[in-house]
């Protein structure tokens, strides 16, 4: 399983600069579905945004079209 963390820039002005820090919100954990070997990830937030967790899934190839 591979993770990632997940953060949102912040960009602030010091000493006349423009500068830009991440600040976490989270962790991305890809995963695989034991029936069918699908990919997809999972996002977990460490604090509450209306919701706690969102799960992405790779589109489905439609019939007549090359997967990219």
């Amino acid at each position: 399983m591979t993770n990632f963390v997940l953060t949102v820039p912040v960009t602030f002005t010091k000493d006349g600069q423009e500068k830009t820090t991440y600040r976490r919100v989270g962790a991305v954990f890809e995963n695989t579905k034991r029936d069918t070997g699908e990919t997809y990830l999972s996002i977990k937030l460490d604090f509450p945004i209306a919701v706690t967790e969102l799960v992405a899934f790779q589109p489905k190839s439609r019939e007549g079209e090359d997967a990219d």
